[in-house]
């Protein structure tokens, strides 16, 4: 049975602990709300986290290659073949529930081009080393993170402005339908006031057309009755 001070078998448990870490994350995260930059912050840092568990599995699978033949018995190496093989089927579930689906390429999880390179790094590298090379991997992370949030930022504002010129418009407008609607209701009433103006009028001239009829009637009486009187 190997030893709790075995090599291997240390970084097989820090890896396993960050798996669970990770996993309570995830658990965590369907109570964040759905948009903003809090929800960013704890998606960016359980991708980070899974990240790093793919360099500790690499570093496991590399150790594992570089143990002697005689060291541990086959029963034993594949029992942490095993163990390993687990590990990695829930890291690449996971990584998949958040579109790293190439869990599988490293070059994918720390954003290197060439995957011979990335092995021959974690290779070389003792246990100090490869967490000197997990926090320049965060440390890129958050710079891109930063960046993220700035870009965000400056969106906002730029929203914010456009905001506030869609709402000056949006009263320049209603201004000029309340002045519209009140220059309407006054040539309403100037219209009204035309048309009794003109009905008016009509009556006045009528009125005075049958008052010119009746004098010029009288006037004809009375020049027919002085004819008749002095003929």
């Amino acid at each position: 049975m190997a030893s709790s001070s075995d090599p291997w078998m240390k970084e097989y448990n820090e890896a396993s602990r960050l798996a669970d870490d990770i996993n309570s994350m995830i658990a965590d995260r369907g109570s964040l709300p759905q948009s903003g930059p809090e929800i960013m912050r704890h998606t960016s840092a359980i991708r980070r986290k899974i990240t790093i568990l793919g360099t500790r599995l690499d570093s496991l699978e590399s150790l594992l290659t570089r143990i002697p033949p005689k060291s541990i018995t086959d029963k034993e190496m594949h029992k942490r073949q095993d163990m390993l093989s687990n590990l990695k089927s829930k890291a690449k579930q996971m990584a998949t529930s958040f579109n790293m689906s190439n869990f599988a390429n490293r070059e994918d999880l720390l954003g290197q081009s060439k995957k011979a390179d990335d092995m021959s790094r974690v290779a070389g590298l003792d246990n100090q080393g490869i967490v000197g090379l997990q926090r320049q991997i965060m440390k890129e992370q958050d710079e891109g993170l930063e960046k993220l949030e700035e870009t965000v930022l400056s969106t906002k504002h730029i929203a914010l402005a456009v905001n506030e010129e869609l709402t000056l418009h949006t009263r320049l407008i209603d201004d000029l339908e309340d002045h519209v609607d009140i220059t309407n209701s006054r040539l309403q009433r100037v219209q009204k006031r035309l048309a009794i103006l003109n009905k008016r009028t009509k009556g006045g001239c009528s009125c005075m057309c049958l008052l010119l009829s009746v004098v010029a009637i009288v006037i004809l009486a009375v020049i027919v009755w002085l004819l008749v009187k002095y003929l």
